[in-house]
């Protein structure tokens, strides 16, 4: 059985995650530039702005239609402005699981972005697209994004040792360090209480598609 995600919109009342679109080229390629995301994501360093719209036209396109993730764009909805990713891949419609990652602009960090745009594309997951479990892996010093997923409401399922390798910055460059990686998981019952706490937090959770 091979499924696709649709062609979506996820709104919530500071944010738009959509498809990735051509002119989101530079603001991509930028974002991928980013110290942290060098450090904790295998995206080849320097990124450029062909290594981008190779991604948006043709990588990403290949996934959806192939079933096996899709990448959305999360923009500020008052701005337009690209603020990060959303990236679901290694799907299985069979047992109706997904791996979601996530990326935000230096510049956008702080302000609550990856846990909301993740939270509003869990509940999509588990309420239009009826997937059982969505599984999130972060290495074992990426604070900033362990502290996302509990805020989403994952549960820690174990440690895969040395199963990942991260990039520090040397005098000479980019050298690689082998690390672990926690393993997440996200359940539908998990959700249960989660878009409450964020709003006492401050945080927007409000989630509509089409």
């Amino acid at each position: 059985m091979t499924t696709t995600f649709p062609d979506i919109s996820i709104s919530t009342e500071r944010l738009v995650l959509r498809a990735f679109e051509p002119a989101d080229a530079p603001a991509l390629a930028e974002m991928m530039n980013d110290e942290l995301v060098a450090a904790w994501t295998a995206v080849p360093q320097p990124y450029t702005e062909a290594a981008a719209r190779t991604w948006i036209t043709e990588y990403a396109p290949t996934e959806r239609a192939a079933g096996r993730g899709i990448d959305l764009a999360v923009t500020e909805f008052l701005t337009q402005r690209l603020v990060g990713v959303i990236q679901l891949s290694n799907t299985d419609w069979r047992v109706r699981s997904t791996e979601i990652s996530y990326i935000i602009a230096s510049w956008a960090r702080g302000e609550g972005y990856a846990s909301e745009a993740a939270l509003a594309t869990a509940q999509w997951l588990f309420r239009d697209q009826k997937l059982e479990r969505i599984e999130l892996r972060t290495a074992a010093d990426n604070a900033a994004s362990q502290q996302v997923a509990q805020k989403i409401g994952c549960i820690s399922e174990g440690v895969l040792r040395n199963a990942f390798i991260a990039r520090t910055q040397t005098e000479s460059g980019w050298a690689d360090i082998r690390t672990d990686l926690i393993v997440w998981s996200l359940l539908p019952e998990d959700l249960e209480g989660v878009a409450d706490q964020m709003a006492d937090a401050g945080y927007s959770t409000f989630a509509d598609w089409n």
